[in-house]
């Protein structure tokens, strides 16, 4: 018997190819909540079971009746756009991933495992960082620290079960270009395919430490069975990381670009470098596998045909 597994944020970045992941195993019912928002409906794989919801309607409830795991993504994830509206913010990442905590409560859930993100770490100056080393200053840093506390309420209150997963700089296939300040990696290569110049923001010596798609979700399924994860956080990045001019200068060479870049004054809110300590998912025999060449290729494939298809 196929066990159920509901994912919120199901047409994002993460969502879409975690379901996508989990259909192609065979071994599982995936059933799918976002409001569209953000997401992308069409990037909902094929025999998704999807509901058109908001996380923050009680409507969302009787989704949950009999599913086994659930992974919550959805979110207002730009940090930009979170500055600018910390009321939205608040009422998405908080009131809403409390309505997702309620409904696994009353569903009796075995297990939520939800993102919170590695900008808890923002004033941070401890590189590597650990999971134990919390300074939010961004509002949206602040509202996935809200989480992280109704989090630990639910599981002391009502003995409901969490996996906490701080996502360091996720790329890949289906990566949200979509954003008001895109990701750099498709900023760049959408930018390059046509091209035009990119933009980077600030010096381009902010170093970030990017992991790919695939090697974050052989941990969210590990997530499911393995016990060492329960109630429990881990950081999930690559352990290594490269300031946005070496990304660029590395898409430019696979592109074969000569296009320079043009500066523009820094984005507020953002800590000048993130590295990832991993020390704790790498306990449970997590490695990261995909080279930083080998995944840039993988998003420039994919933009190139969502370029041919008229769809970006």
């Amino acid at each position: 018997m196929k066990r159920k597994v509901l994912i919120t944020g199901v047409a994002g970045f993460i969502g879409s190819n975690l379901a996508d992941r989990l259909m192609s195993e065979g071994q599982y019912e995936v059933i799918g909540i976002d409001n569209l928002s953000y997401g992308v409906k069409e990037q909902i794989p094929e025999g998704v079971v999807f509901h058109q919801l908001d996380i923050r309607d009680k409507n969302i409830y009787p989704v949950f009746e009999g599913v086994d795991f659930v992974y919550h993504f959805a979110a207002k994830n730009c940090i930009s756009d979170c500055q600018l509206d910390p009321v939205e913010t608040a009422d998405i990442n908080v009131h809403g991933t409390v309505n997702v905590f309620e409904a696994a409560r009353r569903a009796g859930i075995k297990k939520v495992i939800y993102a919170e993100s590695s900008a808890l770490y923002e004033g941070s100056e401890m590189l590597p960082t650990p999971e134990w080393d919390v300074k939010p200053q961004s509002f949206y840093a602040l509202s996935k620290m809200s989480s992280m506390l109704f989090a630990e309420g639910y599981a002391r209150f009502s003995n409901l079960t969490f996996t906490a997963l701080r996502y360091f700089c996720v790329y890949g296939p289906r990566q949200d270009y979509r954003r008001t300040i895109p990701p750099v990696f498709s900023a760049f290569i959408i930018k390059l395919l046509r091209g035009e110049q990119p933009v980077i923001y600030g010096t381009g010596e902010k170093r970030r430490d990017f992991i790919h798609v695939n090697d974050i979700n052989d941990f969210h399924i590990q997530c499911m069975d393995d016990d060492r994860t329960t109630g429990k956080v881990f950081n999930l990045g690559s352990g290594l990381n490269y300031s946005v001019k070496e990304i660029y200068t590395v898409i430019a060479e696979i592109l074969g670009s000569e296009v320079k870049p043009e500066y523009k004054s820094d984005l507020p809110g953002e800590a000048f470098a993130n590295l990832a300590d991993i020390t704790e998912a790498k306990r449970l025999e997590w490695t990261p596998k995909v080279t930083l060449e080998k995944g840039l290729r993988s998003s420039i494939d994919f933009i190139r045909k969502e370029i041919e298809k008229g769809n970006i």
